[in-house]
């Protein structure tokens, strides 16, 4: 990535402490527009815990989140949703009675500052349910759009979660472990799925993911944590061939 090329999504020497422990420590990256990157590491990295920081479910101790060159630190997780940011978490987070289309509606609703009044008269706001149509054909589930989501697959959880995460219009799309749980006919739907978000509309995508089939078939870029420390950044076979990766993700020693 060039540097004419302004990042999204930028972390100046970002840390958290919990008391002595320091579980993120002074991690420096940018994120761009377009690209996919892949944030990796063994358990206990600090992988889910630096997400947290830049979508601001935590505060940081020290460093800054930059979007699109504003410090967006002290923002709390719903003013930076307002400003582009778009998480997903490990579990899923839908409303599970209430229909797949209801999900969405109240997701573009809230989006369009109509907040979440779930007896708002829709037929009078024929653009907005238009709109959640819309982020349902996206994720081919349009033909589930009157099933209570409690019904769903697991796979198709996560999918309905990428359409929500679309009616936010976001810049930034996070997802932390996107297919966990899920079965094998699953998995590769989700990742086309997450695919063709970063390649349809250019946006800049984070995933937070432990299997490495999956890291190397979405990856445009791999970061690597080890100790809440950024041990590694770049291209994929760069990366994984490193001798610091693989001893710190791989359990090879680097003498091997």
């Amino acid at each position: 990535m060039t540097s004419a090329v302004t990042p999204s999504l930028s972390v100046r020497d970002l840390t958290i402490r919990f008391g002595g422990h320091v579980a993120v420590n002074a991690v420096t990256a940018d994120f761009y527009p377009g690209q996919l990157t892949v944030i990796v590491g063994p358990n206990g990295a600090g992988k889910t815990t630096c997400f947290n920081l830049m979508s601001g479910q935590l505060p940081a101790t020290s460093g800054q989140v930059l979007l699109y060159g504003q410090d967006i630190t002290k923002f709390g997780p719903a003013k930076r949703t307002r400003l582009g940011i778009g998480r997903a978490f490990q579990l899923t987070n839908l409303f599970p009675h209430l229909t797949v289309l209801e999900n969405v509606r109240l997701v573009v609703q809230s989006h369009a500052g109509q907040g979440l009044n779930m007896w708002s008269v829709w037929f009078r706001h024929k653009e907005l349910l238009a709109r959640a149509e819309h982020y349902l054909e996206r994720v081919s589930m349009q033909d589930r759009r009157h099933t209570i989501v409690a019904a769903l697959s697991h796979g198709d959880k996560r999918k309905l979660e990428v359409a929500l995460l679309l009616a936010l219009e976001p810049d930034v799309l996070m997802f932390d472990e996107p297919t966990a749980g899920m079965s094998v006919d699953e998995v590769p739907v989700v990742l086309d799925l997450i695919h063709q978000v970063k390649t349809d509309t250019d946006k800049t995508v984070l995933l937070v993911e432990h299997k490495m089939d999956v890291v190397r078939s979405l990856a445009d870029r791999i970061v690597v944590l080890h100790n809440g420390t950024l041990v590694a950044d770049g291209e994929p076979a760069e990366v994984m061939a490193s001798s610091i990766v693989q001893e710190a993700y791989l359990g090879v020693p680097a003498h091997a």
